[in-house]
């Protein structure tokens, strides 16, 4: 069972331990809360925390402002996302795409091309974020750029999928430092991603943390 939802398997229709598609999206549509479903499995999401929710919307807000006038989109927390070739539905906590947005139906509320995807890590997702969640998504071919930040330290991870169909990491570290987006053309400045974050002391930071607060 993913890592990062609740252990507990969600209520599913007449008491079946599987869904169809059709049904989690049928069940999803009337849930007050989000759920991921995967292989048939119906897994429900967890609150976040305050720098979770920060760190979100400070970033959303920042590419909101850096695509203004442009024909991108800018989804945060509550677009779901569908992997075909996998069948994983999910909710990234934010989602670009420059494309003309492509829907699995007429609901539109489940994107199926987003060009970059963007999580911010918690000690629950982080596993998951870095390797089934990733290795999936990677299962798309409009995918140009995946997003990892860290809610503990200023840094972020940009792994970018080049045209070999590699994937390639670069980190910046710092409340100085900028990220690169090139499949949108926005650069983003850590300031602005962690503009209401309030970080651990650095006393209960970890080496590496310190070590990074010196970047």
């Amino acid at each position: 069972m993913i890592s990062r939802y609740n252990v507990a398997m969600a209520t599913v229709p007449d008491s079946n331990p599987c869904m169809t598609a059709e049904e989690y999206l049928a069940f999803e549509r009337a849930s007050e809360t989000k759920h991921e479903f995967f292989r048939g499995e119906v897994f429900a999401m967890g609150g976040a925390s305050r720098n979770h929710n920060r760190a979100t919307l400070d970033t959303a807000v920042a590419l909101v402002r850096s695509l203004d006038g442009s024909d991108c989109e800018v989804f945060s927390n509550d677009m779901r996302v569908k992997v075909p070739s996998t069948g994983l539905y999910t909710y990234p906590d934010i989602v670009v795409t420059c494309e003309e947005p492509t829907f699995e139906d007429n609901e539109f509320d489940t994107l199926l091309n987003p060009q970059v995807v963007i999580e911010v890590l918690s000690d629950s997702t982080e596993a998951y974020d870095r390797g089934k969640k990733f290795a999936q998504f990677r299962e798309l071919d409009s995918l140009q750029s995946y997003v990892l930040i860290s809610q503990k330290e200023p840094r972020v991870e940009v792994f970018t999928r080049h045209e070999s169909g590699d994937w390639m990491m670069r980190d910046a570290v710092g409340m100085e430092s900028t990220i690169e987006l090139s499949a949108i053309n926005v650069t983003l400045q850590l300031k602005d991603v962690f503009k209401r974050v309030e970080f651990p002391p650095l006393e209960d930071a970890s080496p590496e943390q310190k070590q990074g607060s010196d970047v």
